[in-house]
């Protein structure tokens, strides 16, 4: 029994509270609606009754007047949809395409686009074979250059040791007639 006991004074306590966030959250807003519209009276005739609403001074307010959008852009307020573009003529000859066709016009569109990047890869690809052709051209030169140049140091090479030969037999010869040398 104690625990149902302690259930319904749990739920009433739920119930108060629930009923107390509800007045406390509209209360006030209540309040000052009825205090606006209800006169309390003192006694029975309205010579003696108070007004609520009026013991408060009157605001003076002199702001200016808030600016409407009509105010700030003023034809705008003259702007349709079914305006828009009529005084355009090529705006005009657009809209009244049909859909096939604008799709149409953009495929044609994207094609001559793939065409031109192809015509600028292609040139751009025979400019490249063609530098490529001239540095292999320029590179044939130098190895036979090179291989000429190594023909000659070769052969040069091969002319100074048949020289020293030469030149240490006659320095031998000479020695042996009684040269002394340097």
């Amino acid at each position: 029994m104690g625990s149902r006991r302690s259930g319904v004074c749990l739920r009433s306590c739920l119930v108060v509270f629930a009923i107390g966030s509800a007045l406390f959250v509209c209360g006030p807003a209540l309040y000052w609606r009825f205090q606006k519209g209800i006169k309390f009276g003192i006694g029975e005739d309205n010579k003696n009754s108070i007004d609520v609403s009026s013991s408060c001074p009157p605001c003076v307010c002199d702001c200016p007047p808030p600016l409407s959008l009509i105010n700030i852009v003023p034809g705008l307020a003259n702007l349709s949809v079914t305006d828009c573009g009529k005084n355009d003529p090529d705006l005009s000859k657009e809209m009244e395409k049909q859909f096939v066709d604008l799709l149409t016009e953009e495929l044609k569109l994207q094609e001559a686009v793939a065409e031109e990047h192809t015509n600028h890869m292609n040139i751009t690809n025979v400019e490249a074979r063609r530098v490529a052709s001239q540095y292999q051209k320029e590179a044939e030169k130098c190895n036979a250059a090179t291989e000429t140049c190594e023909g000659a140091r070769e052969r040069a090479e091969a002319l100074l040791r048949k020289e020293r030969k030469i030149t240490s037999m006659w320095e031998r010869r000479a020695r042996q007639f009684g040269w002394e040398g340097e």
